[in-house]
């Protein structure tokens, strides 16, 4: 079946499904000959709470104009749109609810194919989840990344700068009136954070999943390039109705090894990692965290970006974008594996000369001997924690000390700043119950502020730990994502003030420096763990049923059984 006839509403009679779709659809003024095309859905995500996406209705133009061009009919639809500054209680808890709307929008109305129109963190996770699910040829089209700000002589980036600057307000470094001319700067244009973001950090990945076109990924949000990628979207639609492949096809086990490798050479967010895990266990595709760091240690960080370099997104698109950077990596990647329209070859073949640049390093100079992420185990993390190596400080990543712990965000927020916290540049800061079921929703929340007794001081890192996310513009020695987290029996509930921590980043460890018996007593005299519930609604759903960040924290329904 295609076009129209597609998923009809069952009544009983077939015959009379068609009919009543067919009146319906013709009160819109559609002609016999435009209902004969295949369809292809396009996914409207803009909202006034996302400026993200604010160039989205352009982009749908050009889709719509693409789409026409190659002979389809372009059908747009509204789904769930997720900014990450407007998400309550936070973006995570609400990505599986935009899965699940995706995947169900997909399955419910007649298309061949759809193109998916997303770009803030969540939302192209969320989309590729739902396209693995539902199966139907899809490809993505990012919205972009936003150009650069300026500030007394010096470019700004959200939210990198908007990090770096604000603990320069709370160290008392920058008066009131000048972070308020500098917030009006740092976010100058729509489209997504032009850092090295999760957002940038996953349309990269995408390009290299094989399931956007070629510099999808880096076309800033403003540029006409941006609209024209929009209208060649939407012809590589009208083709994926008419021959596939479908998402499985695309999105298998050696597309993925790219991304990952990708994700490693870029200074990729570790928001990423879940993400990638969560729309690979829904094709029954497992992510191994060792194998993950085995790549770590292969693959170079190539992309001078903040936060782990010093440039924006713009500057690597003219530098020759994703296309240029696999030619750097050609002989860590699986070049036969299939994209939307072609294989990675094709995709990297797509490069162009480009002028002498520093953005895009070759393999013998590159910004970081590891990549990106480095994943430790120990005992307070025995199925695994992730630190973004690549943004942390050197003279940090081997270190010993104190631990001062926040048992919740509540208790950061209370203390933190308290000038009778007992706390040095040493120590070890510790946040726990702050996971997928403990804050609920496991906020970015593992950048936790230097004490503003220490930052007025002049620290600007110290080691932190918990079980929450970061964002992937932030910088620091930081240990998240730690499993399992605390709020369901993880080892970060047993750990008590002034207990000594140990951090190894190249002996991948991160250990509570106690004996293996005293953890056992502990644990012991905790008694049965009473995980956290809430009452009601999709809030209720979501701490009955999503899994650990290992495990791409998508809900244990929405998976394969062996997931």
């Amino acid at each position: 079946m295609k076009g129209l006839q597609r998923g009809l509403t069952n009544y009983g009679d077939a015959e009379f499904s068609m009919f009543l779709r067919k009146a319906f659809i013709k009160a819109m003024g559609y002609s016999d000959d435009a209902l004969q095309r295949r369809i292809v859905g396009i996914t409207n995500t803009y909202s006034d709470y996302n400026a993200c996406h604010g160039n989205v209705p352009k982009l749908i133009e050009a889709v719509k104009r693409g789409v026409l061009l190659a002979g389809g009919l372009p059908m747009e639809f509204p789904t769930v749109s997720i900014h990450e500054s407007f998400a309550y209680p936070t973006s995570m808890f609400l990505r599986n609810l935009m899965a699940m709307d995706t995947e169900e929008m997909i399955r419910a109305q007649p298309m061949d194919s759809v193109v998916l129109i997303g770009g803030c963190d969540k939302t192209i996770p969320a989309q590729l989840m739902a396209a693995a699910s539902a199966d139907v040829p899809a490809i993505v089209l990012p919205v972009g990344p936003m150009l650069v700000g300026h500030y007394q002589g010096e470019a700004l980036g959200a939210c990198t700068d908007c990090r770096r600057l604000w603990s320069d307000f709370r160290a008392d470094r920058i008066g009131a009136a000048e972070i308020e001319v500098i917030n009006e700067r740092l976010a100058p244009t729509t489209g997504t954070c032009m850092v090295m973001g999760t957002a940038s950090t996953i349309a990269c990945a995408v390009e290299a999943l094989g399931m956007s076109l070629p510099l999808a990924a880096t076309i800033p949000a403003t540029h006409a390039d941006r609209i024209r990628c929009a209208e060649a979207s939407g012809r590589a639609a009208v083709m994926l109705a008419e021959k596939g492949p479908r998402p499985s096809e695309v999105m298998t086990a050696a597309a993925f090894r790219n991304a990952l490798v990708v994700t490693q050479s870029i200074g990729g967010s570790t928001n990423a990692l879940i993400h990638l895990t969560a729309i690979a266990g829904r094709l029954g595709i497992q992510i191994d965290l060792d194998e993950f760091d085995t790549l770590g240690r292969a693959v170079p960080v190539l992309i001078d970006l903040k936060p782990s370099g010093q440039h924006y997104m713009e500057h690597f698109h003219w530098a020759g974008g994703v296309p240029r950077l696999l030619s750097e990596l050609e002989d860590l990647l699986d070049l036969k594996a299939r994209t939307v329209v072609g294989t990675l070859a094709d995709t990297m073949n797509a490069a162009t000369e480009t002028h002498e640049q520093a953005v895009i390093r070759p393999r013998s100079n590159p910004l970081n001997q590891s990549g990106s992420m480095a994943v430790l185990r120990g005992n307070l993390a025995p199925r695994g924690a992730i630190i973004k190596q690549s943004a942390a400080s050197p003279q940090l990543m081997q270190h010993t000390g104190r631990a001062v712990v926040f048992d919740s965000l509540e208790d950061l927020a209370a203390r933190i700043d308290d000038d009778a916290l007992d706390v040095n540049a040493d120590d070890v800061l510790v946040l726990r119950n702050a996971g997928p079921k403990g804050a609920p929703g496991m906020p970015e929340a593992g950048y936790l502020p230097i004490p503003k007794k220490l930052a007025r001081s002049g620290v600007k890192d110290m080691v932190r730990i918990s079980d929450a996310r970061m964002s992937g513009t932030a910088f620091g020695t930081i240990v998240l994502h730690v499993t399992p987290e605390s709020a369901v029996g993880g080892p970060l509930a047993l750990v008590r003030n002034g207990e000594r921590i140990e951090l190894d980043v190249a002996a991948r460890r991160i250990e509570l420096l106690i004996d293996a018996d005293e953890l056992a007593r502990r644990r012991t005299r905790a008694g049965a763990v009473v995980e956290p519930t809430l009452p009601r609604g999709y809030a209720a759903l979501f701490m009955r049923s999503v899994l650990q960040a290992d495990q791409g924290c998508d809900f244990d329904f929405l998976v394969p059984p062996t997931i």
